[in-house]
């Protein structure tokens, strides 16, 4: 019920992106029944059907991919500071976003569910004259315990996916050890009290002074301290240097990606593995979508680790475009598009290295097409959509959250001064900046791609 009242009382924004969350689920579940409905169809080829569920894997995963950006950038759900007093801890906040999304998600499968009953004429009679009753078993009895299970796989991918992406992480820190100078400057302070308590303490603990050589010695001088109060706690000597304490610390560096060099390996081992597979021609072969009949499977986990290595080496690059926007005495302009880019690297790098590795994809089947396949249907084309569609808005909500999380920086230098045109010209240089290495990098990974099917 929590959940529900704070989906409800979300921003337009935030309710544009559980939607969204919602039609790819839909899209998505609605392949999974199509599977179904294959296996009902050709109930003889229990490979075909395994085979076009295993392509099912790829739209799943830009699913949860999608689901878990919107429920880390949605602001109802992050932890701040008095919700833990009304019982709205991090774990807490963490099992409201997971049930938030395992709803949005749900949404979307009972609605494929619908619309799949209603092509089958289980609902209102066939429409669009039976068009869509071949690949949609509408001549069998559709098993509804299997067709919920498909439908379950969704939701339930991404409510685990964002529990454990918002999992409570302990970020206390120890406290000093005994001796630094910070605790004895804690405890000098804690010890010495306020003044008005110290001048309290000597005037109830004076004693009568004697004097020396006609002289009176005063109280508080170093030959004569004057004697400690019960109850009251001795006075230190005074620290010649006390260290002083920032009460604005510094923020903590984003640290530099150190998933560049592995990136780069995995995704040579796949162009690797590609390539030893178009050499092999007596391997089995597998039907991929696009027209490419007959193609080794091998080719399959090459492309797979081809993704795989451009999505590890987007923050690496991200932050490589940065340091090469300041290089060679840089001005304004060049350091602040640089620096945000070095700080964003790890948010929007990922995603849009999965973006890069799914345009490379896509121009490797457009170069591979053949309209004469039988095997490209409509079912293949919302696959390629649901995919393609997915990252990029998971794309999109990156670059949006991290717009949202410099907007104090952006307030701070337009009060500084800073013209409204210096902050657009820099968001398109660091726009320009990763067109410029990201696709000529795309177009090289498609082309190398797609050799050893053209060979």
């Amino acid at each position: 019920m929590l959940a529900l009242r704070l989906a409800r009382g979300s921003q337009s924004a935030v309710q544009l992106r559980r939607l969204l969350v919602a039609t790819a689920s839909a899209a998505t579940g609605f392949l999974l029944l199509g599977t179904l409905g294959h296996a009902l169809v050709h109930q003889d080829s229990a490979g075909g059907s395994a085979l076009r569920l295993a392509w099912c894997v790829a739209p799943i995963a830009a699913t949860v991919h999608f689901a878990v950006t919107v429920a880390r950038t949605d602001p109802g759900t992050r932890p701040r500071p008095g919700l833990s007093a009304i019982g709205l801890g991090p774990a807490r906040l963490m099992a409201v976003s997971a049930t938030t999304t395992a709803l949005s998600c749900t949404l979307g499968s009972m609605v494929a569910l619908l619309f799949f009953l209603h092509l089958r004429g289980d609902l209102t009679g066939m429409p669009f004259d039976g068009a869509a009753s071949d690949f949609l078993a509408a001549s069998h009895p559709l098993p509804l315990p299997a067709a919920l299970t498909l439908l379950t796989l969704v939701p339930a991918a991404a409510s685990i996916s964002v529990a454990l992406t918002l999992r409570p992480r302990d970020t206390r820190r120890r406290a000093p050890a005994a001796g630094t100078p910070a605790q004895a400057a804690r405890a000098r302070t804690q010890a010495a009290g306020t003044p008005a308590q110290a001048a309290g303490s000597s005037a109830a603990g004076a004693a009568p002074v004697p004097q020396r050589d006609g002289t009176p010695q005063a109280p508080g001088s170093a030959t004569n301290p004057p004697a400690p109060t019960p109850g009251t706690p001795e006075s230190p000597a005074q620290d010649p240097d006390p260290i002083p304490t920032d009460p604005h610390p510094l923020p903590t560096p984003n640290p530099t990606p150190r998933d560049l060099p592995w990136g780069i390996a995995v995704l040579a081992a796949g162009l690797a593995v590609e390539a030893y597979a178009s050499r092999d021609t007596h391997t089995p072969g597998l039907t991929i979508p696009g027209g490419a009949t007959g193609s080794p499977a091998a080719v399959l986990a090459g492309w797979t680790l081809t993704a795989l290595g451009l999505a590890l080496a987007g923050p690496g690059l991200t932050h490589l475009c940065g340091r090469l926007l300041q290089a060679v005495r840089p001005g304004a302009l060049r350091l602040l598009a640089g620096r945000v880019l070095m700080a964003e690297s790890t948010r929007i790098g990922r995603p849009l290295g999965v973006v890069c590795a799914v345009a490379s994809g896509a121009y490797a089947m457009a170069a591979l097409y053949d309209a004469d396949d039988p095997s490209l249907g409509p079912l293949t084309a919302l696959g390629a959509l649901v995919v393609a569609g997915c990252t990029v808005a998971t794309l999109l909500t990156a670059a949006a959250e991290a717009r949202h999380s410099r907007a104090d920086t952006t307030e701070a230098l337009l009060r500084l001064g800073a013209p409204a045109t210096t902050l657009r010209t820099a968001a398109a240089l660091r726009a320009g900046a990763l067109l410029a290495l990201f696709t000529p990098l795309t177009f090289l990974i498609a082309e190398l791609a797609a050799l050893p099917l053209t060979t």
